[in-house]
């Protein structure tokens, strides 16, 4: 996890399978203060329906989606309280 400027971070869940970038980004999320946004950057082809799903299960908002050659990206902001 990497800062991406001020107020993003960076995933980088690249040649990960399922399940273990929406686990990966979950355990990051808690680390990161409320408010904040991240990009996860991911090659598994599942990543497209688990990742808006956790997003959506988990109370945060996805906020773009996109793909940058071979990887899926997704910009989340996190929900502003992670209780």
């Amino acid at each position: 996890m990497t800062p991406d400027n001020e107020t993003s971070y960076l995933l980088d869940m690249k040649g990960l399978r399922c399940p273990v970038p929406v686990a990966r980004t979950r355990k990051a999320i808690k680390k990161l203060p409320p408010g904040v946004r991240i990009k996860v950057e991911c090659t598994d082809p599942l990543a497209d329906i688990d990742i808006p799903h956790m997003v959506n299960t988990d109370g945060h908002s996805l906020l773009d989606k996109g793909v940058d050659g071979n990887a899926h990206w997704y910009l989340i902001q996190l929900k502003t309280s992670l209780d």
